[in-house]
């Protein structure tokens, strides 16, 4: 399983913005809903590590957040609430949190697992990604938000949509890396399964 605890960053700065995360994680598919754990917090559990690749993501996206991904089991059966939740997977999303609070200002997402090697690898591909997104500009959002991975065909409604034209659709999502961001999500969700893996 994949534990995902996400703690605001500055909740004075930028007022609770739980309810808008809890909104934007909502079409993740888990097996504990992501809910407010305590006051500036987000937690949920998930069984696709490309689950929990997606909702490590759509927090990075704003800078607001520190993402912590625990891989590891947790006690079943699971309970109605995340709060109620134990195991090990939610003692590693929370060592992976803490640290990120303690270490340099940087892309903030953290792995923490039984193996360390691999955890280590999930996270800097997390953070390649995160680096990506958080890069982006308000008129690239526009255009990403509009599109579908691996669908062909998209830019000429966009562009229609947004009313620019389909170059200016296709120089944005050059410039975001849209592409190249798509097709890296699969490498840490692999690194992510790896960590489950008995050697």
């Amino acid at each position: 399983m994949f534990t995902l605890t996400i703690n605001q960053r500055d909740v004075r700065r930028d007022g609770d913005q739980v309810p808008q995360l809890l909104k934007d994680l909502r079409h993740i598919p888990a097996l504990l809903d992501f809910d407010r754990s305590v006051e500036d917090e987000v937690q949920g559990i998930v069984d696709s590590s490309h689950q929990a690749v997606d909702a490590a993501l759509i927090a990075l996206r704003n800078a607001k957040w520190y993402v912590g991904i625990g891989v590891g089991p947790v006690n079943e059966p699971l309970p109605n609430q995340i709060r109620l939740a134990t195991g090990h997977g939610l003692v590693y999303a929370r060592r992976a949190v803490d640290r990120l609070r303690s270490g340099p200002d940087r892309v903030p997402v953290a792995v923490e697992g039984p193996l360390a090697k691999e955890a280590a690898q999930a996270e800097a591909v997390l953070r390649l990604l995160g680096h990506i997104i958080q890069h982006r500009t308000i008129a690239e959002w526009r255009v990403l938000d509009l599109l579908t991975p691996g669908v062909r065909g998209q830019q000429k409604e966009v562009a229609h949509e947004l009313g620019i034209t389909t170059q200016a659709v296709s120089k944005a999502i050059a410039r975001a890396q849209w592409v190249d961001e798509h097709a890296a999500r699969p490498a840490a969700a692999r690194l992510l399964e790896l960590i489950l893996e008995v050697r």
